[in-house]
């Protein structure tokens, strides 16, 4: 349920409000817009007399949601979130450029990815230290030893860093991470929403590969009810029966979900697509579908990754997809 005050409600009469809902055992949500302030009501709202609330002087409307998400609906937060990332901000009409190696394999790969898409416009450095693979037998990523790298390459270049974590045992790992990552295939690992939902940082959640809209926000829902509100989604492709590209990008995903929440949205277009060749197209279409940030793996030699070489920009091929991403920017907002 949400409830929609007057303009002209005063500090008191708010609180005096608020504290009436949670005697009545609900949680309350307070957004504060230019001109309306709205109260998200949390809870079993069925006892509660809508046509009295309706009578206060300083409830302008009272609608009751059915969506099982909360916290992340737009209805609760009708103004888009924006979500600090040191001096970075990303929603809100702030575009961020996410960059870097799917996984950190040495000082000398990783510093000189950080400095080649930074000097080419990538605001955040990207890098996989725990890789979760389909085969036990794959490089599973330096783990510790990446975080430190990440941190060292931060050092350096002065970029916030962005890693996926694997297990709630490595959170504290993560303390000087920026950004964490929750992969696909965690994407409904619930007790690790949960402790994630306890951090104040912020959190990129990636769809899983098979997982309707309305999960991947009841996903987000369980980091927010625990008290973490710096959630970003990110679309980064979905199986279907398409067999030429590794996965199916659903760009359909970012205005249909600007329409149901108000947390900022990033697409990922080198893991949906695996091809390199098709990053290009899909980054400039996923901009042009008002996303509100990118998230593309760049490799300093792709040939020899050991992780996702396929799908891999060299740093040459960043700066070029940088340029013409810039330019879609430049047209949608006129």
């Amino acid at each position: 349920m949400i409830a929609v005050l007057k303009q002209g409600a005063t500090k008191q009469q708010i609180d005096n409000l608020c504290t009436w809902f949670k005697g009545q055992g609900l949680d309350v949500h307070i957004s504060e817009g230019k001109f309306y302030t709205v109260l998200g009501l949390i809870g079993d709202t069925s006892k509660i007399d809508v046509d009295m609330l309706e009578d206060l002087d300083i409830i302008e409307s009272v609608k009751r949601i059915s969506d099982p998400f909360k916290s992340s609906n737009r209805k609760f937060h009708p103004e888009d979130s924006v979500i600090s990332i040191g001096d970075l901000e990303i929603g809100g009409g702030n575009f961020q450029m996410i960059a870097g190696p799917c996984s950190v394999e040495s000082p000398e790969q990783i510093l000189e990815v950080a400095e080649r898409v930074k000097a080419s416009g990538a605001s955040i450095l990207r890098g996989g230290a725990f890789k979760p693979r389909t085969s036990p037998y794959d490089f599973q990523g330096l783990k510790a030893d990446g975080i430190e790298l990440l941190l060292e390459a931060k050092k350096r270049t002065g970029m916030p860093i962005i890693t996926e974590i694997m297990n709630a045992n490595h959170i504290p790992l993560f303390e000087n991470v920026d950004i964490i990552q929750v992969g696909a295939r965690n994407m409904q690992n619930f007790e690790l929403l949960k402790e994630l939902g306890k951090l104040d940082k912020p959190v990129l959640l990636k769809r899983g590969l098979a997982n309707t809209l309305k999960e991947l926000l009841m996903s987000a829902e369980y980091i927010m009810a625990g008290g973490n509100e710096k959630v970003i989604l990110c679309e980064r492709g979905i199986r279907t029966f398409e067999t030429y590209t590794r996965n199916t990008l659903d760009l359909s995903a970012v205005p249909m979900l600007r329409e149901l929440t108000h947390l900022p949205i990033v697409v990922d277009p080198s893991h949906a697509t695996g091809m390199a060749r098709l990053v290009k197209p899909m980054a400039m279409a996923a901009a042009a579908a008002g996303a509100d940030g990118l998230m593309i793996e760049v490799h300093n030699d792709p040939s020899k990754a050991l992780c996702d070489g396929p799908q891999s920009l060299t740093p040459e091929q960043f700066d070029d997809v940088a340029k013409r991403v810039r330019k879609i920017l430049e047209v949608i907002k006129e």
